[in-house]
């Protein structure tokens, strides 16, 4: 490595904007940045460290525990001269698999954790802006979602295993999208939750029949529509009062989680997902009725 392209880590602070005393604590828990020796024994980093620092500082602004953070930054696209730019050709090129309705060669090339963090979610946005805007069919739509659905599925087989907290993630009647709430739900699993996923469309007995056998840590019902999550809004006060029910999604408001009895996550899924996973864990919320 020619020593031009190296540098000492207070430079490498200075161009990364992380001091230098979080860049010692994420190399030695994490492996980011990995530095070399000189001969007097010396670290030195790289260019490729810089990237990868600034693509782990990225994720974790953007809602990511710093653990997956890590790794998404080791999976990204090597000599990238910037990952957001190559983030933007990812995104593309999702777009027109899918627009092909060419479902095996979609996420085939792709890292798809990193995809999760830094091209799914954005292009699930642009999916839904282009079919409000009539830019994208309803069979382009649907095509879409289906793939992206069951490789994200892919992901998350045996997310209900283990021996941490356990999540219940439901969507209202009537709600029919349920993807942003899956790449929630691997967010959690990221951090040692483990996942129930009821799904799309759930009825709100359902909800609440699954809350009593599981005894989840949180339960989440998540909707694009304020007033499908509105109109459960009955059924998930009951079961707000023996359990921690926490809103999320576009539809979900303040107002409408203060009359539940509610919680309100960030709407951003991977921001939800560290928001709560970064809360003192305890056993769910037990409350007797007066």
């Amino acid at each position: 490595m020619n020593e031009r392209d190296t540098m000492r880590i207070g430079e490498l602070s200075r161009r990364s904007g992380v001091s230098t005393g979080l860049l010692r604590m994420w190399e030695r828990r994490y492996g980011v940045p990995d530095p070399s020796r000189t001969a007097g024994g010396q670290r030195v980093y790289s260019r490729a460290d810089e990237r990868r620092v600034v693509e782990m500082l990225r994720s974790i602004e953007g809602g990511l525990p710093a653990s997956a953070a890590a790794r998404l930054a080791a999976a990204a696209p090597p000599g990238a001269p910037e990952v957001a730019a190559a983030a933007d050709e990812l995104r593309s090129r999702l777009a027109a698999a899918l627009g092909r309705f060419d479902e095996d060669g979609a996420l085939a090339r792709f890292s798809v954790p990193w995809v999760l963090a830094q091209v799914v979610l954005p292009y699930l946005g642009d999916l839904g802006s282009g079919w409000e805007a009539g830019t994208v069919s309803i069979a382009e739509e649907h095509v879409a979602t289906m793939v992206l659905r069951g490789r994200l599925l892919g992901l998350a087989r045996n997310w209900g295993s283990g021996a941490g907290p356990r999540a219940l993630l439901a969507a209202p009647p009537g709600e029919h999208h349920d993807l942003a709430l899956i790449c929630f739900g691997l967010g959690l699993r990221e951090s040692g939750w483990r996942v129930t996923l009821l799904g799309p469309n759930s009825p709100s007995s359902s909800i609440a029949e699954a809350a009593d056998a599981l005894d989840p840590a949180a339960v989440v019902v998540a909707g694009m529509d304020g007033r499908l999550l509105d109109a459960v809004a009955p059924d998930l006060r009951a079961v707000a009062q023996r359990r921690r029910v926490l809103l999320a999604g576009p539809g979900a408001s303040a107002a409408l989680a203060a009359r539940i009895g509610a919680d309100l996550l960030p709407e951003a899924p991977m921001e939800a997902a560290r928001r709560l996973s970064e809360e003192p864990r305890a056993p769910s919320r037990e409350v007797t009725p007066t």
